[in-house]
C-alpha cells in the first residue's frame, strides 16, 4: 500500500515543483483537490448515476448507488490525506502508522457497504420465488451470517496488510489451533455441515410432514445450523441433530409435485359377498367424505384373498399429510356403518374343528 501512495506522491511531485521547499503548502493543496475530487465524484453518482438508476423497476441499484457515496467520498479524501502525508516527509514511523489508520478506517467504511450491500441483494432474492430456491426467508439467516463472516475475514486481512503484519504466519497458527479445535469439536461441526447440506439439498423444508426411518414423525418447524426440530401429533417438539437428519432415510410426504397425501382404509367382506357392490359402496363413502379430494378419485382396491375375508382397500387423497390419523378415523367409522345399512358381512377369524372319532373295533 506504501509503495503505490509513494508512486503517487510521486507523481505529483512535478505539478507543485513550482512551489519549491514549502512542503506544507503542498500538503494542503493536495487535500484540497482530493476533496474537490471526492465531492465532485459523489455529485456525478447523485445528479448522473442516480437518476439512471432511478429509471429502472429495481430498488436495488438505487440502495447500491445511494451506500456507495460514503465509500467512495471517503477512500478518495484518504488518498489525497495520504499522498500529503508523503509530500511533508515525516519521520518514517510517523508516516507508516498515519497510512495505516487511514487504511483502517476506509476498510471499515468499505466493510459497512459490502455488509449492507450483501442483506439487500439476498433480501432480494429470497423474495424472488422459483428462481433462487436456495435462497428462503427460512435460509436467509445462514446465508446473511455466512456473508458477513467472509466480509470480516478479508477486512481482517487488509487491514493486517496496512499495518504491515506478517498474514502468512498467522494462517499457519490459526491452523494448528483450528486443527486442535476440530477434534474437541467434531460433534458440533458434524451437525453444522449436515445442517449446511440439508439447507443446500432441501430434502425437506419448514412445514413438510416427513417421517425418520427411526420411526419419528411430524411437520417440521425449524431448520438450524446444529438441529432440525420436529412437532408431532401429540404436540411434543423433537429436537433431532443434523449430523443424524443427514444419514437417515426420510419419507417426506409433503414432497412431490403435489401437497396431497393418500390414505389406505383396509377392511375385509365375506365370501359370497358381491364385489360390484362393495366396490361402490366404499368408493360412495369416500365421496360422500367433504375432506377427501374428488381428484385423485377415490378407488378400491381386492389385495387378496384372506382365511377369513375377501381384503380390499380403500384408496382415497387428502389436502394435508397431518390430516391423515382424523381422517382414518372417520372414513372407518363411515365404511363400517355404509357396509351396516347395506347387509355387507364383516366376518371375523373363524376356524372349523372336526374330532375324529376313533374306530371301535380297531385295537387299541
Amino acid at each position: 500500500m506504501e509503495d503505490q501512495i509513494q508512486t503517487l506522491a510521486d507523481a505529483s511531485l512535478p505539478w507543485l515543483s513550482w512551489l519549491g521547499p514549502y512542503v506544507w503548502l503542498q500538503a494542503i493543496i493536495i487535500v484540497v483537490v482530493s476533496l474537490a475530487l471526492a465531492v465532485a465524484s459523489e455529485r456525478l453518482i447523485v445528479t448522473t448515476i442516480g437518476k439512471l438508476a432511478k429509471k429502472t423497476q429495481s430498488q436495488l441499484d438505487d440502495r447500491i448507488i445511494e451506500a456507495l457515496r460514503r465509500p467512495l467520498f471517503v477512500s478518495i479524501f484518504f488518498i489525497g490525506l495520504a499522498v500529503a502525508t508523503y509530500r511533508l516527509e515525516l519521520a518514517p514511523t510517523l508516516t507508516s502508522v498515519t497510512l495505516a489508520c487511514l487504511g483502517t478506517i476506509a476498510t471499515f467504511i468499505w466493510l459497512g457497504f459490502l455488509i449492507r450491500l450483501a442483506g439487500e441483494v439476498l433480501a432480494i432474492l429470497s423474495r424472488i420465488s422459483g428462481r433462487y430456491e436456495f435462497v428462503q426467508p427460512s435460509t436467509l439467516p445462514l446465508f446473511d451470517n455466512s456473508a458477513k463472516l467472509i466480509l470480516m475475514l478479508g477486512a481482517l486481512y487488509f487491514i493486517f496488510l496496512a499495518w504491515g503484519i506478517n498474514v502468512s504466519a498467522l494462517l499457519a497458527s490459526a491452523g494448528i489451533i483450528g486443527l486442535a479445535l476440530s477434534f474437541g469439536a467434531q460433534d458440533a461441526l458434524a451437525n453444522i455441515f449436515g445442517g449446511m447440506s440439508i439447507l443446500a439439498d432441501r430434502p425437506y423444508q419448514v412445514g413438510d410432514y416427513i417421517t425418520l426411518d427411526t420411526g419419528e414423525r411430524g411437520e417440521v418447524t425449524h431448520i438450524g445450523l446444529r438441529s432440525t426440530r420436529l412437532l408431532t401429533r401429540d404436540d411434543v417438539e423433537i429436537s433431532i441433530p443434523n449430523s443424524v437428519m443427514g444419514n437417515a432415510k426420510i419419507v417426506n410426504e409433503s414432497g412431490g409435485p403435489y401437497q396431497k397425501f393418500r390414505i389406505r382404509i383396509k377392511v375385509g367382506v365375506a365370501y359370497g359377498s358381491d364385489l360390484d357392490e362393495i366396490e361402490q359402496v366404499l368408493v360412495q363413502t369416500a365421496i360422500d367424505h367433504e375432506e377427501i379430494c374428488d381428484t385423485p378419485e377415490p378407488r378400491v382396491r381386492l389385495r387378496g384373498f384372506g382365511s377369513s375375508s375377501l381384503d380390499f382397500e380403500l384408496l382415497a387423497w387428502v389436502e394435508q399429510p397431518v390430516f391423515r390419523g382424523r381422517l382414518e378415523h372417520e372414513l372407518n367409522c363411515a365404511v363400517y356403518k355404509a357396509f351396516a345399512a347395506n347387509g355387507i358381512e364383516i366376518p371375523f377369524p373363524q376356524q372349523d374343528l372336526h374330532i375324529k372319532t376313533p374306530n371301535p373295533q380297531l385295537p387299541l
